[in-house]
């Protein structure tokens, strides 16, 4: 029997809203628009449009940002209900979580399961920016099962991080889902490139889904254009993109994967990255019982 999972990248545009619950009607309208997909891939801080729910907003300093993990309570109920009644695992980007210490705030990606199960990753590389929000760094990597499929989660910075796709493969995973939120057309196209890497790398398939929208200072415009990406080689497309959004809008992809497809060719493909990394080279076994241990 052929093993196949369908998922779907929400590629949500932050705008000016007045509460929570213009945020999740939203929300609940681009879910919507994901049936039949059995993991729905959201962007990274596509929560930071509940900044712009308190009067004034816009006189606000960014550094104001984390305010938003006022919203936490809110947001998971949101997610756990949707997963609940659709009947999807939900990857529902990432959002600010106060620090359990009260010394600043986590980037942390929450994935919902219809069961109720809550798996959350905090970001281990954050981008220099957001040390401006006072955003502090995780130290896991730790991969999630969907039926039979190992998934993932690097955010946006992280996937500019080879090592973090490694481990991640390393501990099984054959999706890796990587939440964004750019602000400018070059870094976009950093995160995109080297998803599209770690994919061939790795032979994986990799998920990039990025924040869009401009609702105004002191928020940073969201740029980008989601994509469903897998090694370039015979059975994908040839440039590795096999699902890909409308640039800088509002917009869903949708997207069947063959796991058996990519089981094979990393047994039988063109290019036999994924056991090429592991050979036993002294320095590489050294290397990589490193990244573990740390991981």
């Amino acid at each position: 029997m052929s093993n196949h999972l369908t998922v779907a990248a929400v590629q949500f545009e932050m705008r000016e809203v007045d509460g929570f619950d213009a945020f999740a009607a939203q929300t609940r309208g681009l879910l919507d628009r994901t049936d039949g997909a059995e993991l729905v891939v959201l962007p990274e801080l596509f929560t930071a449009a509940l900044f712009t729910a308190k009067p004034g907003w816009q006189g606000d300093p960014a550094g104001e940002l984390g305010r938003i993990a006022d919203y936490t309570d809110d947001y998971g109920a949101l997610f756990q209900d949707l997963a609940s009644t659709r009947g999807q695992v939900i990857v529902a980007g990432s959002h600010l979580v106060r620090a359990p210490d009260g010394d600043g705030v986590h980037n942390t990606a929450f994935v919902f399961f219809p069961d109720g199960t809550v798996v959350r990753h905090i970001k281990t590389h954050i981008f220099p920016a957001e040390s401006g929000w006072g955003t502090t760094e995780g130290s896991v990597l730790a991969p999630f099962r969907v039926g039979s499929v190992t998934v993932g989660v690097s955010i946006c910075y992280e996937t500019e991080i080879p090592e973090v796709a490694t481990v991640l493969t390393r501990k099984g995973a054959d999706l890796i889902v990587s939440p964004s939120y750019t602000f400018t057309e070059a870094g976009f196209w950093r995160v995109r490139h080297c998803a599209q890497a770690r994919a061939i790398e790795n032979q994986v398939y990799m998920v990039h889904c990025p924040t869009t929208g401009d609702p105004g200072a002191p928020l940073s415009p969201g740029r980008g254009r989601s994509s469903v990406l897998g090694p370039c080689d015979a059975g994908f497309a040839p440039d590795g993109v096999l699902a890909e959004a409308a640039p800088d809008t509002e917009d869903i992809i949708t997207a069947r994967l063959d796991l058996d497809l990519l089981h094979e060719n990393r047994r039988t493909g063109a290019a036999t990255t994924h056991s090429d990394r592991r050979r036993r080279a002294p320095l590489y076994r050294h290397y990589a019982g490193e990244l573990l241990a740390g991981a």
